[in-house]
Formats: structure tokens, C-alpha cells, sequence
């Protein structure tokens, strides 16, 4: 049998990795891909079999080989003890809290996360008895000041999907891990091509693989990596809740996941190329991405990064709300959606006010985001330049 586990030593480079590991020809007659497995009931030829409980697969809501797969890769990408595919970067998120946290507990989230992700914790944790408060995402080791005796999890997101801080994840690591908490960080931005939030100190790694991994724009999936110590608590949070992804969707992720390398490279160059020339526009007042050297984090960014995202915010001088449907109602290639990571580029008008409880947003203008896909770079920047020339006229 061909040896196309993660773990291979033939595996030099990522997109070696992502090419070859988590499929195993031999065991799929031959066909490059593992198929997609549906099923609910897994059989037993003997009782002793039954008993035993040794198979691979036991019964479909724990997984198949299509799940299997997709769990080898990702693990191999962020170096985890184990990585489990869930239907959701909101789930993975859940996962990874409720396995650290029971009543009276207490928890710290930056203050720049997943809306999503805080709507959970103030609207179901908080329900079931666990305190939850915020930090400012810049806190650094200074997270050692906000720790209670009962703080048992900290959730970071470096950059924060919206105002693109970078999070220091040694210092908060070091921070949580000398008051008894485990650090949780969301890596959807960065991808663990770019980014290794477990070699930094952090116990569990999530991410939204509705986005960079499935890359299509046509699949929910998303992911959690633990170190060995925090995996138990992982699984059996999630077989208790009964997460499942079927093979239908696994299918799609495995499939993002082949051209992840390549993908990255693409929106990283056309999204830095865009946020430079945005640098330079008279109606921009700020541009929001972490890789520029005019980003207050970017040192940061620098010493724990090794590439950038696709996604990255700007903000525009200060005018009515006419002006902002003015920039994004009449986009030609930019359209307007909640979720990134596709081939399509994306634009959204963002109001941060109410999604930040520590750290008040100060920017006076209209801030934007943008999802750079893989269309011709001129082509976005003539899109983008009459967008802002509608704006300036509103204005």
C-alpha cells in the first residue's frame, strides 16, 4: 500500500503536503481522491467485532474516510495532536469553548472576534453560568491583569475579522497557561500556511473552513487542532453535541484544501497590490492590513507571520449614507457578502460600534472590507476607482 499519511518524510514542502497527503489510492481502486462515503450504519460481522469496538469506523456520526482525510492534512498543516472536521467555523468555535469551560467559569474574548462567535458566548455561556468578559486585543502579556482565578479559556483571532489587530500569542499564551486557562485562536485568516498559533503556545487552533479551505464559496465546514493535552476534552464535547460533516462536504473541503498553496499566494499578491493603491487614494483615511508597514501591528505581524490574507479593511473620509450605497451599489466585479475566501472579490460596509465593548472604535469615516478573489488586479482597481469617485461626489 502507498504511504500517503501526513506524517511522511517525503513531504518536504506545504504543497507537496497539501497534494498528496490524506489520500490513499490503494484503497480507493486506484482513483486519485477519496470518494465520498454516506452512511449512518457501519457493520459488525461478529460479536466479538461489536464488543471489541476496534474498527476504524464504528458508526457514521463519528466520521468516515472522506472526514478522515480531510482531518490528516489539516492536522499536518498546523502540527496538532489531532484535528476534527465540524460543520462550521461557528461550531468549531463552540467546540472549542464549551471543551473548556463548565459553570462558574469564566472566560476572556478579544475584543475584536467573530460576531458570530460573541453572540454565542453572551447568549448561550452566559446562560449556562460561565462569566464572560472582553479584552483589548492588543493586550498582550498585560492579559495577566484581566485573568480571574476561575478564567479557564482565552479566545484570540489575530488579525480580528473586521479591525485587523494582530494578537502577541506567545505573550497571551504565556498569560493564560500561568493562570490555569487554555488559549484558543481562530487562524482563518492566515491560514497554517502563514501562520502557527500551536508552535507559538496556543491549545487549540479553529478556523472557518467555509473560507481559505473550501476556497469555492460552495461548502460550511470548519476545523479544530489541539495539542494532545486539550484533545480529549475536544472530542468529548463533540460527540456529546453530535457535530457531524457529512461526506458531501468533506468532499468540497478536500478539494479546496489541493489548491490552498496556490490560492493563498494569488489573494495574498492581489490584496497586497490592491491595499497599497488604496494607500494612495485621496478619499482613504486608513488602510487596515496588518502586512503594510503603515499598520500599528506590523512589527508584530512580521515577527509571527509568514504571509498575508485576503482579507483586509479601509476606511473612507466621513459622508452621509448615500455616499456609502453610492461605493457599493453599482460594483462591477466587488459584490456584497458575509463570508470571503472564494475566487469572487467581495466588498462590505461595516458599522463596528456595536460589535466592540472594550476598546471604542475611533475611526470617524465609513470602514470597509474587502475580500480580494482572483480577478485581473486592473480590472478591481477600475472598479474600486469609480466606486470612490461616486463616493467623492456624494460626499
Amino acid at each position: 500500500m502507498s504511504d500517503h499519511s501526513p506524517e511522511s518524510p517525503s513531504f518536504h514542502s506545504v504543497e507537496t503536503l497539501l497534494t498528496h497527503a490524506g489520500r490513499t489510492p490503494d484503497d480507493q481502486f486506484g482513483f486519485v481522491n477519496t470518494p465520498v462515503y454516506r452512511g449512518s450504519t457501519v457493520l459488525f460481522k461478529t460479536l466479538a467485532d461489536l464488543e471489541a469496538q476496534a474498527q476504524p469506523y464504528l458508526y457514521g456520526r463519528a466520521g468516515n474516510p472522506t472526514t478522515a482525510s480531510v482531518e490528516s492534512v489539516v492536522n499536518a498543516l498546523e502540527g496538532g495532536f489531532r484535528t476534527k472536521l465540524v460543520p462550521s467555523g461557528l461550531a468549531a468555535i463552540t467546540i472549542a469553548l464549551m471543551s473548556c469551560l463548565k459553570a462558574g467559569d469564566d472566560v476572556l474574548i478579544t475584543d475584536s472576534a467573530y460576531e458570530p462567535g460573541r453572540k454565542f458566548a453572551d447568549g448561550f455561556l452566559e446562560r449556562m453560568g460561565v462569566s464572560v468578559r472582553y479584552y483589548d486585543p492588543r493586550i498582550g502579556s498585560g492579559l495577566r491583569e484581566v485573568m480571574l482565578p476561575n478564567t479557564r479559556a482565552v479566545l484570540a483571532e489575530s488579525p480580528g475579522s473586521l479591525t485587523f489587530e494582530i494578537q502577541d500569542i506567545p505573550a497571551l499564551a504565556a498569560a493564560a497557561h500561568e493562570g490555569g486557562a487554555r488559549l484558543i485562536v481562530d487562524n482563518s485568516w492566515a491560514s497554517p500556511l502563514y501562520h502557527k498559533p500551536l508552535a507559538l503556545g496556543a491549545d487549540l487552533v479553529v478556523h472557518a473552513g467555509t473560507k481559505m479551505f473550501v476556497g469555492h464559496s460552495d461548502a460550511f465546514a470548519g476545523t479544530i487542532s489541539a495539542t494532545e493535552a486539550a484533545w480529549a476534552d475536544v472530542e468529548r464535547v463533540r460527540t456529546l453535541l453530535g457535530f457531524f460533516t457529512s461526506g458531501d462536504d468533506a468532499y468540497l473541503v478536500a478539494r479546496g484544501l489541493r489548491t490552498l498553496a496556490i490560492r493563498m499566494q494569488e489573494h495574498q499578491h492581489r490584496a497586497l497590490e490592491i491595499a497599497r493603491w488604496l494607500e494612495q487614494q485621496d478619499e482613504v483615511t486608513a488602510v487596515l492590513h496588518p502586512a503594510l508597514p503603515s499598520h500599528p501591528d506590523h512589527e508584530l505581524w512580521k515577527r509571527d507571520f509568514t504571509g498575508s490574507g485576503s482579507l483586509f479593511g479601509f476606511v473612507l473620509k466621513p459622508a452621509p449614507r448615500a455616499a456609502v450605497a453610492a461605493f457599493v451599489d453599482h460594483l462591477q466585479l466587488f459584490t456584497m457578502g458575509y463570508s470571503w475566501g472564494g475566487y469572487e472579490s467581495l466588498c462590505l460596509p461595516v458599522t463596528i460600534s456595536k460589535a466592540r465593548t472594550v476598546v471604542p472604535w475611533s475611526e470617524t469615516g465609513n470602514l470597509f472590507r474587502l475580500h480580494i478573489g482572483l480577478e485581473g488586479v486592473d480590472d478591481l482597481k477600475s472598479d474600486l476607482q469609480a466606486a470612490l469617485d461616486r463616493y467623492a461626489r456624494s460626499r
